[in-house]
């Protein structure tokens, strides 16, 4: 083999020994941040509501809390105060057992699934249904919430737990969203 070929592959094999130790950040990725802003500003859209934009400050603290929820057993609970809203989710792996795996879960199926309580909330009323709950999906159309930031983990059985974090927040008491 000649030097200069010999010198690549030698060069190709130490880049891709390095590349597999660079760890992808946590977080989500640029094009899942674009999806849930989109999907947050689409529900938005329906009753009028200025757009969310995208905060890296509440990235960081929602992806912080992600990584607590699933370093503790993924058991799903709001880290509470200081201004900011949250909305919590969380995805069992599938199938169950030991072949289980992370479900295949996109950003906007996640605030779909919040937004979903749309159905159970009152304008009318400023309230939910009895017995129902539409918290998370009043504080994504929350009128005076202007940016939002989101993370997510994995659980140590594959299931997936999700944070989404808004400031200012919303669901005030007496308030209506919108």
């Amino acid at each position: 083999m000649a030097l200069a070929t010999r010198a690549v592959v030698v060069w190709l094999v130490l880049h891709l020994a390095a590349s597999s130790l660079v760890q992808t950040p946590p977080g989500l990725s640029a094009a899942e941040r674009a999806e849930i802003v989109g999907a947050h500003n689409a529900w938005r859209a329906r009753v009028g509501t200025a757009p969310l934009l995208w905060s890296a400050e509440l990235a960081d603290r929602a992806q912080r809390w992600a990584e607590t929820l699933a370093g503790s057993g993924c058991e799903l609970q709001i880290s509470g105060g200081n201004g900011v809203g949250e909305n919590l989710f969380g995805a069992r792996p599938v199938p169950p057992g030991p072949a289980r795996r992370p479900q295949p879960i996109t950003p906007a199926a996640v605030v779909d699934t919040w937004a979903s309580e749309a159905g159970d909330y009152s304008y009318g009323l400023n309230a939910c249904a009895r017995g129902k709950t539409c918290g998370h999906y009043t504080q994504i159309v929350w009128g005076s919430t202007r940016e939002v930031g989101c993370g997510t983990a994995m659980c140590p059985d594959h299931g997936i737990v999700w944070v989404c974090n808004y400031w200012p927040a919303g669901n005030v008491r007496g308030q209506r969203p919108y």
